[in-house]
């Protein structure tokens, strides 16, 4: 079988790259805003709509519930229909559903619009992504590109904490959804004028690969949502998760048949693989560490929202610099080496801040160690993103972003479990010392992050590292045939 036709040849250099990098960027900037904005924001969430804990979790988890579900629908839409023209509908859902939470009444209301608001982002995400590589020719200029794009992904998890903590602060949680609705506006009149409309591609839709891989991928993240809450034994939990086991194993099977698959197998060679499981584990990690360290500075410290938001800035400030001096580092040796420093400073500082206690202070127990996790992000993020997307055709490169997006997704659904439930063990403190509970579940989650990440330095050790240095010597001999992009079995 062959992929679905469409433009093979490299993008030409954009007319406005300034304006399309900013379209894109603020774009997917706001999107990752809305998943950690709230978090800041979720005391005074739950005291003005009277939330029972269950519902303010839903909140949360409606938005990531949706939003992994339905990425790879929403990546393969733009091939079909038109990157540009899926990329501006996406932004209308999201800016609407982001007034309409703003407007919540009630708590359905809300978890309602953060569902909506998850189906938007579904279609944004992938479509960024791969409205990206086709308007920046292979190079200098990509390279930047992604390195920006990579940066945004890390900066507007640690950003969406100080937004969110200020405007909760200083007016109210409402306000962090409001905002989305101006810049939503702004982009989708700046889109059609500056981004240029991708080819369509041509052939039927995947409806069997597209119900499969949506509902599979839906019933496995609500299972492993459920397990936070009631953990892995629940039946609930065993069944939701065994239905999308079972959903996504038939998704492959289709997939390997399928004339034209939402998902084509072959784009899980063996860098890219590596990028998807290295940013599975790695997100996984991250989530655990603003879920909880935003909680510790409340809880143990005594900050207000706005300081726990602005108590990120060491980390947010350090990963815009390393991330822009980034392009620079990658051009002087493979992108798999800054990688690894990476995933191994990260781990340092996730390390260093688990050990934090109720006796520690803000200074050496929580800002230094952000400022190895800032460096961490700014140097693997944008790795990560490109490793991702290497080699794809302009006829997938919609299926390679939304497998990355999945997988990002994905991780930080079972991470944040995984910290909740390691966070579990910690032992009870003896009464009246609420304080020094919390501490202990911190400790605990942050310990679980750090084991993902020491995953993640394996993974990316064993499948990115040997094929990026592989195709880096490849890449210096003048002479030597370049090897054609495998083609998927017919």
């Amino acid at each position: 079988m062959k992929p679905a036709s469409a433009p093979t040849a490299h993008p030409a250099a954009p007319a406005r790259p300034a304006a399309i990098l900013a379209i894109i960027l603020a774009s997917y900037f706001m999107i990752l805003l809305d998943n950690s904005v709230i978090f800041t924001a979720l005391p005074n969430l739950q005291e003005d709509l009277r939330l029972t804990t269950v519902e303010l979790t839903w909140v949360q988890d409606a938005y990531v519930l949706v939003f992994g579900g339905l990425l790879l629908l929403g990546a393969r839409a733009g091939d079909l229909l038109g990157r540009r023209r899926v990329f501006v509908f996406g932004l209308v859902v999201f800016s609407i559903a982001s007034l309409l939470i703003g407007l919540a009444p009630s708590a359905g209301w809300a978890i309602a619009g953060r569902a909506v608001q998850g189906v938007g982002a579904a279609i944004v995400a992938p479509a960024s992504l791969s409205l990206l590589t086709a308007s920046f020719p292979e190079g200098r200029e990509r390279t930047r590109a992604v390195a920006l794009y990579g940066a945004t992904a890390g900066i507007g998890a640690s950003l969406g904490l100080v937004i969110g903590g200020a405007l909760a602060h200083w007016i109210s949680w409402r306000a962090g959804f409001f905002v989305n609705v101006p810049i939503g506006a702004a982009m989708i009149v700046l889109a059609p004028r500056f981004l240029r409309e991708t080819g369509r591609a041509t052939g039927r839709f995947d409806i069997a690969g597209a119900l499969t891989a949506t509902l599979g991928a839906g019933a496995l993240v609500f299972g492993i949502i459920n397990a936070a809450e009631a953990g892995w034994d629940s039946p609930l939990t065993l069944s939701t998760v065994s239905v999308g086991v079972v959903l996504l194993i038939a998704f492959v099977l289709i997939e390997r048949k399928a004339a034209q698959p939402i998902m084509p197998l072959w784009l899980f060679a063996s860098r890219r693989t590596g990028a998807y499981l290295a940013r599975f584990l790695y997100l996984g990690a991250m989530i655990g560490f603003f879920f909880f360290t935003t909680q510790f500075m409340q809880e143990v410290l005594g900050f207000d929202p706005l300081q726990a938001g602005i108590g990120f800035l060491p980390m947010t400030a350090v990963n815009f610099a390393v991330a822009m001096a980034n392009p620079r580092i990658t051009r002087r040796m493979p992108g798999s080496i800054p990688l690894l420093a990476g995933i191994l400073l990260t781990l340092a500082g996730m390390a260093w801040l688990s050990r934090a206690g109720i006796d520690s202070s803000y200074l050496p127990g929580v800002a230094v160690p952000m400022v190895l996790i800032g460096t961490g992000q700014g140097l693997a993020f944008a790795p990560l993103t490109s490793f991702g997307i290497t080699g794809a055709p302009a006829a997938d490169a919609g299926a390679a972003s939304g497998l990355l997006n999945t997988f990002h997704q994905i991780g930080t659904c079972l991470g944040l479990a995984v910290a909740v439930a390691a966070a579990a063990t910690a032992p009870t403190a003896p009464s009246g010392l609420a304080a020094a509970h919390l501490a202990a579940h911190v400790s605990a989650a942050l310990t679980a992050g750090s084991v993902l990440l020491l995953l993640a330095l394996a993974v990316t050790a064993a499948l990115i590292l040997p094929a990026d240095l592989a195709a880096r010597r490849t890449e210096k001999r003048p002479t030597a045939a370049r090897t054609t992009q495998p083609q998927p079995a017919r």
